[in-house]
């Protein structure tokens, strides 16, 4: 059987992080027709745009998609090309697993989390409104005649929370509990303070636990939620959040378990699948040979699940996670600080996993 699968090599490092999971996956020996795809910031000048059309088609056609990196410009430019796949196809829920990886540096070993984040809502829905513009001023005006005072100078970031996308996720995160082994969701928001927004996510997330009895449940603020994932991480198991908390919340996670070089993630509707690392595109590095590929490569592992290769998943999971333990042929953030050896490259590294698939599976 084969399976036809869009990739997006991105930007920046992007292409070398996709190009070391593609040969990976390839050497479990599923047969997989890529459909290369170009977006971001190199197709602009070509097309017009960071995100052609001929993108989306690719990943309606084929339903699941690999995916680097994509540059997002801070502050100018143009809008998230990863936010814009997200609202186009309707991928609602960005799941990030963190799970300590033995060889990898860091102080906190105890770590096996799952992020479920809400992908379309919240304050990543991008209504904007800029500071000094005509429609800024008149949203200004009306909040003031509603006894809510903004400085007349402000920007103004609107957060939207529905009942459906509050839904949705809850159902989806008790869901993987459920189908995943998973003991407990923690429903994370700050209702205390955001009553309407957030006091809406909890509320009908409260009300989803109900349905999965036999999973356990507790609300959390976010703010001592980050608190308690550096204190105690083994407390928590499956993190249902809203946008923007999540998004964060992932982050800090990475930090516990070796960077965000070691962070997988999809991005999942009730259609399509987009599976990606979660680092940003490190421009800097482009064509250095020296970034860290696990995060891509794992993303790979969780994309063969999804399409029903338990096996080829969980032999390519193992053979990266002997190469890193072993720690001979792994990049600079993963290499052991008594090792005297100059550490390897992208594709070293890569190689390395390709051959210890092959020795597990002969």
């Amino acid at each position: 059987m084969s399976y036809n699968i869009t990739i997006i090599p991105g930007d920046g490092i992007g292409p070398e992080v996709t190009a070391a999971a593609r040969i990976c996956l390839e050497s479990t020996g599923v047969k997989i027709n890529w459909d290369i795809q170009e977006a971001g910031e190199a197709v602009i000048k070509k097309e017009g745009t960071p995100l052609p059309e001929r993108v989306l088609e690719s990943i309606r056609k084929n339903k699941v998609a690999l995916k680097g990196p994509i540059t997002t410009p801070v502050g100018y430019g143009f809008r998230s090309v990863n936010v814009s796949i997200r609202k186009k196809l309707d991928l609602y829920a960005c799941v990030r697993p963190v799970k300590y990886f033995s060889g990898v540096k860091t102080p906190i070993k105890d770590v096996d989390i799952v992020v479920v984040r809400e992908n379309t809502e919240g304050l990543y829905a991008g209504i904007e409104f800029k500071s000094g513009e005509e429609e800024t001023k008149n949203l200004i005006e009306f909040l003031k005649k509603t006894n809510r005072a903004v400085s007349p100078d402000s920007g103004i970031s609107l957060k939207p929370v529905s009942v459906k996308g509050s839904k949705r996720i809850a159902e989806y995160a008790f869901k993987y509990a459920r189908d995943n082994g998973r003991k407990k969701v923690s429903i994370v928001q700050k209702a205390n303070i955001m009553k309407f927004t957030d006091g809406l996510f909890l509320d009908i997330a409260r009300k989803i636990a109900g349905r999965y009895p036999d999973i356990e449940n507790e609300s959390i603020l976010v703010d001592n939620l980050a608190m308690q994932l550096v204190q105690n991480p083994e407390k928590f198991d499956v993190l249902l959040l809203p946008n923007l908390y999540g998004d964060i919340i992932s982050d800090l996670l990475a930090g516990l378990t070796g960077g965000l070089g070691m962070a997988p993630g999809v991005n999942i509707g009730n259609e399509y699948a987009v599976f990606e690392p979660t680092h940003g595109s490190a421009p800097e590095l482009k064509g250095k040979d020296m970034v860290n590929p696990s995060a891509a490569i794992l993303s790979g592992v969780m994309m063969l699940r999804y399409i029903g290769e338990n096996k080829k998943a969980a032999i390519l999971r193992q053979a990266l996670s002997d190469v890193i333990k072993e720690g001979e042929r792994v990049t600079f953030d993963l290499q052991s600080d008594n090792k005297k050896q100059k550490p390897s490259g992208t594709r070293e590294m890569a190689k390395a996993i390709c051959k210890r698939i092959y020795e597990l599976q002969n």
